[in-house]
């Protein structure tokens, strides 16, 4: 099996280096196409008004100056001879749930990857911040996602379907277990921080403030605060099927 790995925080981060120690538990054809620069927020984007500058670190470690559906694209159509029969994205340091898939460049690489017809799945790790110190659990994530993943690499999966991994923030031995979730919804929690530079200019600095999620035991939100691992099904489809019918009665009515 070969595994093309991805990342949005950055080549460098620790996140990745986790990822690969895990997909070599499930195969020794381990590829990683990743960004040279955090990513993060940059959601499914793409970029389409800059040139790309591939850089080899070393065999089969790559990285280019763009976003993780990028080098999803990089990687399947020029870097490997052959696509690749899995793709990873991760691991995130932090939580990517509810509403927030939309701007994570974690679930942007599966998604890519999943539009291509291959099986993608996106793995987080959510931490909690002590002493406003930022502490990820990566060996949470470390010691309990490959038995995951060779379940779930089992799974019959639509097409145009991915997987949402995310994982909790806890001891090894605390995680309960595994849930199957939907993603659930959050109130909105960022705002914009005004700050003034060394010359007394002023800017404005992207923030997160704490928010509450609606009240729903089978999400991904409920399912990591209570000591489970995540496992979120997602569809490219957006297509609001419930409303089809009263629009069509709307625009229908002399």
């Amino acid at each position: 099996m070969r595994i093309l790995i991805t990342n949005d925080d950055g080549v460098n981060a620790p996140g990745i280096a986790v990822l690969e120690r895990i997909a070599r538990q499930l195969s020794d054809d381990v590829w990683i196409v990743a960004p040279e620069t955090d990513q993060s927020g940059v959601g499914h984007s793409v970029s389409m008004s800059e040139p790309f500058r591939l850089r080899k670190i070393s065999n089969k470690h790559y990285t280019i100056n763009g976003t993780p559906a990028d080098c999803i694209i990089m990687g399947v159509r020029h870097v490997l001879d052959k696509a690749p029969d899995l793709i990873l994205s991760g691991v995130n340091a932090g939580h990517n749930i509810a509403q927030y898939v939309t701007y994570s460049g974690t679930v942007g690489g599966a998604l890519e990857g999943t539009i291509m017809g291959i099986r993608s799945i996106a793995l987080s790790q959510h931490y909690n911040y002590e002493q406003d110190t930022r502490t990820v659990p990566w060996d949470v994530v470390e010691a309990h996602a490959p038995a995951v993943l060779k379940k779930l690499i089992q799974a019959d999966m639509p097409k145009d379907t991915l997987l949402n991994l995310n994982f909790p923030s806890c001891n090894v031995g605390d995680v309960k277990g595994t849930r199957i979730t939907e993603q659930g919804r959050i109130e909105h929690g960022l705002t914009m921080t005004e700050r003034n530079d060394a010359r007394g200019k002023q800017y404005f600095w992207l923030g997160f403030f704490p928010t509450d999620a609606e009240i729903n035991p089978n999400s991904d939100f409920s399912a990591i605060n209570d000591g489970y691992i995540s496992v979120t099904p997602l569809k490219l489809d957006l297509t609001a099927r419930e409303v089809k019918q009263s629009l069509e009665n709307l625009l229908s009515e002399s």
